[in-house]
């Protein structure tokens, strides 16, 4: 592996590998905790925890798969895996969401003891451990890697669980009230199930090669023929985002230039600075556009009897 490629891809797997080793030390001692408490909050915590220890291992893999050269067959290497695995993520917890009012709603109906000095021990423990595979997974790049963000919310969601255990433990130590326990369960449960719906709804959309959210088709087709004389009109535009790599697709009619090369550069230069697209595919017509797709300016339709009936198709990286 050469020095250059020791980038986010590195710590983001490093980082996901010691939060996955943090999460599975304390499932274990959660589930042996709770064995020895008779403690079900605590053994249903476990379980909770080993659906987070599954996401991280989850999204370790398609990290790693991520950094698979492109080859042939596939031509973007595993870049999707890393959209792919955030969507088993997010849908995963919301199914462990609608578990966790399942099992409120039984614990209201027939309540159970819980031992509320043993539960305060575990949780404080489990919120330490929580803590420190937030922390991991906060260092900075997970603003931008999807994945990463993935696994932050399910530890997320412990954190919160960890923080409800704490308090439904005091109050039964002081009271004895048991229905706590199912109550605190439950709101941090809507905390959860707001997350996970927005990051369902922002992976689904990258999985249907959807327009980045930031991008304005039509205002960004405007703005080059703004920013650059030469282009009259700008058609067939198609961005899409795969991993952290936006590509796009467009045809622009063109006065034609002197300098076509330089023409090319130029608009990919906008793009690249303005759009953050690294790789722009752009075929350059000289001809008057006829498809349904364009919507000719004035400027074009004047100047249309140019007879440059000429294509220019270009590949740009």
């Amino acid at each position: 592996m050469s020095g250059r490629s020791f980038l986010p891809e590195d710590r983001n797997s490093r980082r996901l590998l010691l939060a996955f080793l943090v999460t599975v030390v304390f499932m274990v001692a959660e589930v042996i905790g709770g064995m020895i408490s008779g403690s079900l909050a605590l053994l249903a915590d476990a379980g909770h925890m080993l659906t987070d220890a599954a996401a991280l291992l989850m999204a370790l893999l398609a990290v790693r798969f991520a950094r698979r050269k492109p080859s042939s067959r596939h031509t973007f290497g595993f870049l999707r895996l890393t959209t792919m695995a955030a969507f088993v993520n997010a849908a995963a917890l919301l199914l462990i969401v609608v578990l966790i009012l399942w099992e409120a709603i039984r614990r209201f109906m027939t309540p159970e003891p819980v031992m509320g000095g043993t539960m305060l021990v575990i949780a404080i423990a489990g919120l330490f451990a929580n803590l420190l595979a937030f922390w991991l997974l906060h260092q900075g790049e997970e603003k931008e890697n999807i994945n990463v963000r993935a696994a932050a919310l399910h530890v997320l969601g412990d954190l919160l669980g960890s923080v409800g255990a704490v308090i439904a433990a005091l109050i039964i130590m002081k009271t004895g009230w048991t229905p706590i326990d199912p109550i605190l369960s439950v709101l941090v449960s809507c905390l959860v199930l707001r997350n996970a719906w927005a990051l369902l709804r922002e992976s689904f959309h990258e999985l249907l090669e959807g327009t980045p959210e930031e991008i304005d088709i039509d205002k960004l087709r405007k703005d080059l023929s703004l920013a650059i004389p030469e282009v009259r009109n700008v058609h067939h535009v198609h961005v899409w985002q795969i991993g952290e790599q936006r590509i796009m697709t467009l045809h622009a009619q063109v006065i034609p230039p002197h300098d076509h090369d330089g023409l090319l550069e130029r608009i990919q230069h906008h793009l690249a600075h303005k759009y953050k697209i690294g790789h722009a595919t752009i075929q350059m017509e000289y001809g008057a556009c006829e498809t349904p797709d364009c919507t000719i300016s004035e400027i074009a339709a004047s100047s249309a009897g140019h007879g440059h009936h000429h294509h220019g198709h270009d590949h740009a990286h």
